[in-house]
């Protein structure tokens, strides 16, 4: 993708200067009177090169969750009797697997794979020997889920740690990773001569060399920013050291008074939510005649390293609010949307503008967007005080968080999909599959500064401090019930980075007036779910203010399922709550110093 130079800044769009140097992070060194600073920066120093060679996963937190394991399975003489009748069991049943099949006999399966482990769907695995080699392998990763769950009085997230890293271990040694084992492979390899492993080969060298040299996936080339990606007609019309603030030209005669600001993950590239056309929400809501301004965030370098969660949201919402409000009138109240992060963000901005009695917000819409993170799934994980202070020292040693390492812990959760079939379809069977908008977009990822991870992830997943109203915002607390306008939030069936419950949970919080809809798909996919799009369902209710609570699975009961996309559902909300129409706005407020700077898609979108 085109890596555009980021042009001077002009001193009309700059915001107020930083405030004054905050205290130390959490985890930074000591005060004076502890070990002197030189001890403590060697410490760091050698963790932080220590992560570079985990993949910024914290040995000790392993090593804690797996000795507590270990300690309490030792002292539970019970359940060890308990799982060695359980291997027991599960060789006898194999072996009469084996002994009816030797016959030719076809007999049910002792241990069927899961609804969505797509390893064994070939017809060979239905045969001997590998019908033999599926079996012994699902029944030892039945018996390893039995081992490391349940165990009394281990902690939660250490039960989580170890069931995961066995499940990890596990999926390495799958038979369907071996190409002598696999029998697609096997077949494949006899059909063709070899030929698919030397294309396998050749794919391997191509993925390794793209690796070294910092470019995207194969195929990701035919895709461009400003080319067939963010591509709907708009202008940036304000810029300052965080954001660009693009403003989308409409496209219907008239529009809705009150405009639309996207607020999107500061982890990741905004275009998400601009992919393809016919793929792009915010073309859809400016087509449905809404006026839409988005922000798109800087991709930070070392040399802002100490920019914190307060700096997003005074630099990033607030100064995007004060611009939406010069260009349509300060007097235009403003539909808000977060996504992922950014969700969180804007929540914790429309508490704190609902504290200090700033009414510029008409509704709040959160997708796939979590307030509330006791239950925040499976990136907790790698969220306790070993882990953090473990990133802590990679970042402190480099000023950002790269994004191959958020890339690769979201791997890691999906190993099976994301990692191992990824190898058995190109590296084995020698298949390329085709890169589309969303793929493309996944891997132009972004930074994030020290300060700003050490803050969300100990502040936000860490002590919850969000939810429990320990969030400062311009140093004062805000909390989540001084939010009064409509919410609408969006949760996703499959979501392993913002479980639906845990984004269901904003019903526990916010004193308004809350939508609730749950669509399928995943964290991304599910969101990008245009009109047209195949096997799209999804169910939504409404709770109105002051009526009883429903806990989710009470509400997924009673709430059916109705078939397409979401996303007419909630521009049909929008419009509910909106006024009638008007003439559109101008580009940009040339008379309030905010003349257009640049075509969207603007220039920070371009930073590599």
């Amino acid at each position: 993708m085109d890596q555009t130079a980021t042009p001077p800044v002009p001193q009309a769009h700059m915001a107020p200067p930083a405030p004054a140097p905050r205290a130390p992070l959490a985890g930074a060194p000591p005060a004076p009177g502890a070990p002197p600073e030189w001890t403590e920066i060697l410490d760091r120093a050698l963790r932080a090169r220590l992560a570079r060679a985990t993949a910024g996963l914290s040995p000790a937190a392993l090593i804690g969750a797996g000795m507590d394991w270990a300690a309490h399975l030792a002292w539970s003489p019970g359940r060890r009797l308990h799982l060695a009748d359980q291997a027991a069991h599960a060789m006898v049943e194999l072996a009469g697997y084996a002994a009816t099949r030797a016959t030719g006999a076809e007999v049910p399966q002792p241990v069927p794979p899961g609804p969505h482990d797509r390893r064994f769907a070939h017809p060979g695995w239905r045969r001997p020997p590998f019908d033999l080699l599926q079996q012994s392998f699902l029944a030892a990763q039945e018996w390893w889920r039995e081992a490391t769950t349940g165990l009394r009085g281990v902690t939660r997230q250490h039960e989580d740690a170890v069931a995961f890293a066995a499940r990890q271990l596990l999926d390495v040694a799958a038979p369907s990773n071996l190409p002598w084992t696999n029998p697609e492979v096997i077949e494949r390899t006899a059909a063709e001569g070899g030929a698919n492993l030397v294309r396998g080969f050749l794919n391997w060298a191509d993925d390794a060399a793209r690796l070294v040299q910092g470019r995207g996936p194969a195929g990701a080339e035919a895709f461009a920013v400003g080319r067939n990606l963010a591509v709907t007609p708009g202008r940036v019309v304000f810029r300052n050291r965080l954001i660009e603030l693009i403003q989308y030209a409409p496209q219907t005669p008239q529009v809705r008074p009150e405009p639309v600001l996207v607020v999107p993950a500061w982890i990741m590239k905004y275009y998400i939510l601009d992919l393809s056309p016919g793929r792009s929400l915010i073309e859809h809501l400016v087509r449905q005649g809404f006026t839409v301004f988005a922000i798109s965030w800087l991709n930070p370098g070392p040399e802002d390293r100490d920019l914190g969660f307060d700096d997003y949201r005074r630099l990033g919402v607030m100064a995007a609010l004060d611009a939406v409000g010069a260009v349509c009138g300060e007097d235009r109240k403003v539909h808000g949307l977060g996504y992922c992060l950014g969700g969180t963000l804007l929540s914790g901005a429309a508490a704190a503008m609902a504290r200090d009695g700033d009414r510029r917000l008409a509704t709040l819409s959160l997708l796939a967007a979590q307030t509330d993170f006791e239950e925040a799934g499976e990136l907790m994980l790698f969220v306790n005080e070993a882990e953090v202070a473990f990133l802590e020292d990679m970042m402190w040693a480099r000023g950002t968080l790269g994004s191959e390492r958020m890339s690769g812990a979201f791997q890691i959760l999906r190993s099976n999909d994301l990692i191992w079939s990824r190898v058995v379809r190109e590296y084995l069977l020698g298949e390329r599959a085709p890169v589309n908008d969303l793929m493309a977009w996944n891997a132009d990822g972004t930074r994030m500064p020290y300060r700003m991870h050490s803050e969300y992830l100990r502040g936000l997943f860490l002590h919850n401090d969000l939810a429990e109203g320990r969030y400062c915002a311009d140093g004062r607390p805000v909390a989540l019930t001084d939010l009064r306008i409509p919410l609408f939030a969006v949760g996703t069936e499959w979501d392993h980075v913002a479980p639906w419950r845990s984004v269901y949970k904003i019903h526990l919080l916010a004193d308004a007036d809350v939508t609730f809809l749950l669509t399928n798909g995943g964290h991304n996919a599910g969101i990008v779910s245009p009109p047209g799009h195949p096997n799209r369902r999804f169910r939504v209710a409404r709770r109105p203010h002051g009526t009883t609570y429903r806990d989710p699975d009470t509400w997924l009961a009673e709430t059916p399922p109705r078939q397409g996309s979401w996303w007419p559902e909630w521009a049909a909300w929008l419009e509910a709550q909106s006024g009638a129409p008007v003439a559109p706005p101008p580009m940009g407020a040339p008379g309030r110093g905010l003349p257009p700077l640049a075509e969207a898609p603007g220039t920070y979108v371009h930073q590599a």
